[in-house]
């Protein structure tokens, strides 16, 4: 997957939610693959800007490669002030950028206007901060004559839609198959492979309620493997959900995958989400019919990150495919073959693979050589800890870490998440919120004390903040806290999943052994 490339929104679907588009070649209720005039739109708006598109994707799309170099030396007000708004705009991951833009284009309505879909209210944050871009597409679409390059660049894009149709189409009906799920057109739920040769290789993920949209480029290797994860999700999402109380009985192997260096920050907190994913995962590898040497080696590797539950996830696949019900009725026989007790006695002395930070090269390049030793063995220490739950021996470390090094943001955050284990949400609120405050500027303009320019730490300090106002009932500051965490920058997927999370519905703490109401990180 891309640095781009998958995560969640979920925001309260309109009646329609991708206007108008490029005929679409669609055999499957709600199941489509089409090109979009608003992402056509949007992406000419990003070339005329000079947005560093991939033109190596677009050898076969002549004309829509001419298009751009037409569009960059376009001359005129509308241009100009474009041209303004993206400087203004633009952030220092081109993936983000991108992906900001693409957001707006699925909730923009059809040109010349594009005006948004349902309500404003409910726009996802991205587009909120693009603030202002509605009126300068309209007004660059209309300078640019898009309408009319659209006409004649139509031709090159059904073409590509075209490329798309025979993997979507397998995709669908080998899933569908596996699954003996048939959709039908009352469920109102849709699934739309948006081809966009600007893309380039990076693969864009959306659902919107119960409107899921993967937008793809045009390049020699179709992303076949991330069409069908996304695939996977729209069928297989709403399980979790609608059988909760089952499984959350097996709520107990969430400490086992908790111990797990790679296992993202999401899954630590949300069983739901950790369930599904695992279940995609064994999924995947049903389909894929590898031979027993080759799944056993890929149920390790996923054991070894942390997605514990794969294993017994493809067991019980097995099971299912000598089973004649859909997937929807026989999703609780699945949770209920799984056996905890066998699972925490299978890995009870299970050595999980280490944390290995990867930085993106713009990353690399300003990253210090060298950072100092103690301090990172210090904070892994503290990290383990945290994943063992043993609040105490994580607290311990982490205050001799901010003794030595006053403000590490990392530090601070460990000692929060700390504070949430020991059951003082009191501390954790302060630290949470001391993290916030020094994300800000000075009247100087220059970094307070103890700022981070991590987006996960950040965002998720607005999470956490978010679930503690939701416990004391204070509902719209934990919105504010929700909406918050999903503009910021960067932030993960995993964050950006658990605050839309919060927005849909107010946090409930799950109730530890000890009966008292503290709230699991």
């Amino acid at each position: 997957m891309s640095s781009a490339a998958l995560f969640v929104l979920g925001i309260a679907a309109a009646s329609k939610i991708y206007g108008q588009a490029a005929p679409a070649q669609q055999w499957t209720s709600g199941i489509s693959v089409e090109a979009s005039q608003q992402l056509f739109s949007t992406m000419c708006a990003l070339d005329a800007a000079g947005f560093d598109a991939e033109e190596s994707t677009l050898a076969e799309m002549p004309s829509r490669l001419a298009l751009r170099g037409e569009l960059l030396k376009l001359q005129g007000p509308a241009t100009d002030a474009l041209r303004q708004f993206y400087r203004d705009h633009n952030l220092a991951d081109s993936g983000e950028t991108l992906s900001r833009y693409i957001t707006f284009a699925l909730v923009a309505g059809p040109p010349p206007t594009f005006q948004y879909q349902g309500n404003a209210d409910f726009l996802p944050p991205d587009v909120a901060a693009l603030e202002g871009f509605q009126k300068v597409l309209a007004a660059f679409y209309h300078e640019a004559h898009l309408d009319i390059r659209w006409t004649q660049i139509e031709p090159e894009y059904n073409r590509a839609i075209a490329r798309y149709q025979s993997p979507v189409r397998r995709i669908v009906t080998v899933s569908n198959a596996y699954l003996r799920e048939i959709l039908k057109p009352m469920q109102g739920r849709t699934f739309t492979v948006f081809v966009e040769p600007l893309v380039g290789n990076r693969t864009n993920f959306r659902n919107f309620g119960d409107h899921y949209a993967i937008v793809v480029g045009t390049g020699a290797q179709l992303p076949i493997d991330d069409i069908q994860h996304a695939y996977l999700h729209f069928m297989l999402d709403p399980l979790p959900l609608r059988y909760r109380k089952q499984v959350e009985t097996k709520y107990g192997l969430l400490n086992i995958a908790a111990r797990a260096p790679q296992l993202p920050t999401e899954y630590r907190t949300d069983f739901l989400s950790f369930t599904d994913e695992c279940l995609i995962k064994a999924v995947e590898l049903r389909l894929r019919r590898l031979t027993a040497e080759k799944l056993e080696a890929a149920l390790v590797e996923n054991d070894k990150a942390g997605f514990i539950l794969v294993r017994p996830f493809v067991t019980q696949l097995q099971k299912f495919e000598k089973a004649e019900p859909a997937m929807t009725y026989y999703f609780p026989d699945i949770i209920a073959g799984i056996d905890v007790s066998a699972e925490l006695k299978r890995l009870q002395n299970f050595t999980f693979a280490p944390f290995q930070e990867t930085l993106e090269p713009a990353q690399k390049a300003v990253a210090p050589e060298t950072q100092p030793a103690e301090l990172d063995r210090w904070l892994a220490e503290g990290d383990h800890q945290i994943a063992l739950k043993d609040a105490p021996a994580a607290s311990a470390t982490f205050e001799k870490v901010l003794e030595k090094y006053p403000n590490e943001p990392r530090a601070v955050y460990g000692l929060a998440i700390a504070s949430i284990l020991s059951g003082d949400g009191d501390r954790a609120r302060e630290l949470f919120e001391q993290l916030v405050a020094a994300s800000g500027s000075t009247a100087s303009g220059s970094p307070n004390p103890g700022a981070t320019s991590d987006p996960s730490i950040l965002a998720w300090s607005h999470v956490y903040l978010g679930r503690m106002h939701d416990l004391e009932d204070e509902r719209d500051q934990a919105l504010i806290e929700y909406r918050t965490a999903l503009a910021i920058n960067g932030a993960p997927e995993n964050a950006r999943v658990a605050a839309q999370r919060g927005l849909d519905a107010a946090y409930k703490s799950h109730a530890p052994e000890n009966g008292k109401g503290s709230e699991k990180p």
